[in-house]
Formats: C-alpha cells, structure tokens, sequence
C-alpha cells in the first residue's frame, strides 16, 4: 500500500492525533480496562493489607464487622456497577459519615488505580 502524501491525508492525521489527545485528557484514569496482570497483583496486595480487614479478604464487607454502617459489600451489584470515577473519588477522599476514611493519605493515585482494578475482579 502506497503512502499518500496529500494534503487531506496530513489534515486527517492532524485530526486524529488532537481526538486522541483531547481524549486521553478527558479520561486520565483507565476505564474499567482490562489492567496488567502485574498491576492486578499488586492490587491485590494493597487491598489484603489495607482494605481486607473491613471489607474481608474476598470483598464481602464481611472484615470488621462492628462497624456503623458497615463496610461495603464490594462484590455487590451496587458497588460494581459505580462508575470507576466514583468509586476512584470514593477511595481517595473517604465517604462521609461512614468509617471509609481518605486514603489519599495512605495510598497515591497509582495505587488507587491498582485497587481498583482488583476490586473489580472480586465479583466475577
């Protein structure tokens, strides 16, 4: 296949090269994509060292117990189906009124990302 040098091929390549920049700004946080297996793994640790002693080690909600409310069943249907962004929002900065804290102060947003895409293993 021949490379076309016209000028509305320039102008198209221009175009998609901005879509996909302007995309990627959009969204900075993967959506709901499939993430590394070395990513799921260190997800997957996070979550046993911070996050299993409330929410149980297959996500349950079924840790610590004594909890009021207690902690999220995150195999739930309610909790999978949140938008990644909310449950990114919801981890980050806490959920008032609950004993879910901010784990900003804990973990940084990479780390949040890996959570997550664990979390989202928990259900299947």
């Amino acid at each position: 296949m021949q490379k076309s040098n016209s000028p509305l091929a320039k102008i198209l390549a221009e175009v998609v090269f901005w879509v996909t920049i302007i995309f990627l700004s959009l969204f900075p946080y993967p959506q709901g994509a499939l993430a590394e297996e070395e990513d799921l793994a260190k997800g997957k640790a996070l979550y046993e060292k911070h996050c299993a002693v409330c929410h149980g080690p297959e996500g349950k909600g079924d840790g610590y117990t004594l909890l009021d409310p207690p902690p999220a069943d995150l195999t739930s249907e309610v909790i999978q189906k949140k938008s990644y962004d909310e449950l990114w929002h919801e981890v980050h900065d806490g959920i008032p009124d609950t004993a879910m804290g901010m784990w900003k102060v804990a973990l940084s947003d990479a780390e949040i990302t890996m959570v997550l895409a664990y979390v989202r293993t928990l259900a299947q």
